[in-house]
């Protein structure tokens, strides 16, 4: 009886042209059933890889958790959500303490349910990008010091187009990506070129409506600038530091700094002491400097519990848990890790502007939300302020409080084309530190609604 239905759902989906009962057998064979030390589920999972260059053996690692049952996951629509880094998991971050609906437990073998998931709203998909992070992999081991933007938006793009082959129920849904941190470079690269390749077809397979990112690296001028500020506002730095740091780091690249602005930036280190630099506010995990591991300028990392990343790291790297996420198959001759050091300190290129694919975006109408932790010290608020004021946008409701439960939970302006939120309290990881707000932040984003201004 189950093999008659398989294949009547399978020639339905073939009838449709919606897919291939080869298709749904990849996507069968990626089923999750269980994860080591994980709690009941309500919703359906999956996880594997898929290639995305046959000649260099690239492949890169996703993890989806559908909505839960109740919710009609069917309906919903998907979200692919992207961390930066460069060289970061998604699977770590987004995933396992950010917004997926499984965390990790301190013991860094058992998971626990996430209250404010966002798959209740929407189907997650967490990819690794590029190849040489997380389970992601490539044959070619030059890969791993050539990567930089423009490929990485390729290979996602490629990835996008051989997963909803593997995945066709998901075709032509709704589809909307968000991420944070240099993942705001990976969102709207990869939303242009979905956007462009998507002209002239008359049904798009992906149905592609819009983008949100966090705390989100942008325009170089104007991220340095808002940083320098926030720095010496909070008083996180002396008079002759700030100084010194706009006039040898302000115009030149993040990823790339002349060594002026390097020596700059390592006495800003010295002067800000040990803190995290995530989250401002909060201690920091351990007695290693948040500085250490990511040199100069540190895009990601694990704030509020301060030692999430600790706990990923040792339950990525169960060899229960990587046949679980079939992600076994790869042997990688190194650990997994959160973050790839060799991916990251390798990068290649990295515009300095995301600004002109916010203005061709904006043109095309697509929805189009920033969020921004205050706490955050890395890419602080004032940062992305600079650059949507770079935008010269036109402003249909000034600056406002919104509410959660009567409290004030951030701020908010709608542009004509963007929507820009504030969340109090928060750092880097929004979802991480306000868990709750980020929810509504999200819900609100999915119904194009701006956040309430009331406080009854």
């Amino acid at each position: 009886m189950a093999n008659s239905l398989f294949f009547l759902f399978c020639f339905t989906f073939t009838f449709l042209g919606l897919g291939s009962c080869g298709s749904l057998s990849d996507q069968e064979k990626d089923k999750i059933f269980k994860l080591p030390g994980q709690p009941p589920v309500d919703f359906n999972q999956y996880s594997g890889h898929v290639t995305v260059n046959q000649e260099s053996g690239r492949a890169l690692f996703y993890w989806l958790t559908e909505s839960p049952a109740t919710r009609h996951p069917e309906s919903r629509p998907l979200l692919l959500w992207l961390n930066g880094g460069p060289g970061c998991s998604s699977v770590a971050y987004g995933a396992a303490e950010e917004i997926g609906p499984l965390h990790i437990n301190s013991d860094g073998k058992t998971l626990f349910t996430n209250p404010n998931s966002w798959n209740k709203l929407a189907n997650l998909l967490f990819l690794e990008s590029p190849a040489g992070v997380g389970y992601s992999y490539t044959n070619t081991t030059s890969d791993l010091y050539t990567f930089g933007d423009a490929r990485t938006a390729e290979d996602s793009y490629a990835f996008l187009v051989n997963w909803f082959e593997r995945f066709p129920q998901y075709k032509y849904r709704d589809f909307y990506i968000a991420g944070e941190s240099y993942a705001g470079h990976y969102v709207p690269q990869l939303s242009q070129l979905i956007y462009e390749r998507n002209k002239g077809v008359k049904n798009p397979v992906i149905n592609f409506k819009g983008f949100m990112v966090g705390n989100a690296v942008t325009d170089d001028y104007n991220d340095y600038v808002g940083t320098f500020e926030y720095w010496w506002t909070h008083g996180l730095i002396s008079d002759s530091t700030y100084k010194s740091l706009q006039k040898a780091c302000e115009g030149s690249s993040s990823e790339h700094p002349p060594i002026e602005c390097t020596s700059a930036l390592s006495i800003a280190e010295i002067e800000q002491g040990r803190i995290d630099p995530y989250s401002i506010y909060t201690k920091p995990c351990g007695i290693t400097s948040s500085f250490k591991r990511r040199g100069h300028y540190p895009w990601m990392r694990g704030a509020y519990d301060p030692c999430t990343e600790n706990y990923a790291n040792q339950y990525f790297n169960l060899p229960e848990v990587q046949e679980a996420f079939h992600a076994n198959i790869t042997k990688l001759s190194y650990p997994w890790k959160t973050c790839s050091d060799i991916v990251g300190g390798y990068w290649t290129d990295s515009p300095l502007s995301m600004l002109p694919i916010y203005k061709e975006l904006i043109a095309a109408g697509l929805r189009i939300w920033v969020f921004s932790g205050d706490t955050d010290s890395v890419v602080p608020l004032t940062a992305t302020r600079y650059s949507i004021d770079a935008l010269n946008l036109t402003t249909l409701a000034n600056w406002y409080p919104w509410y959660d439960n009567g409290k004030v939970a951030g701020w908010s302006q709608i542009y004509n084309g963007l929507t820009f939120v504030t969340v109090t309290g928060a750092g880097h990881e929004v979802p991480l530190h306000r868990p709750r707000q980020a929810f509504i932040l999200f819900r609100s984003f999915l119904e194009n609604k701006a956040m309430e201004r009331s406080s009854m």
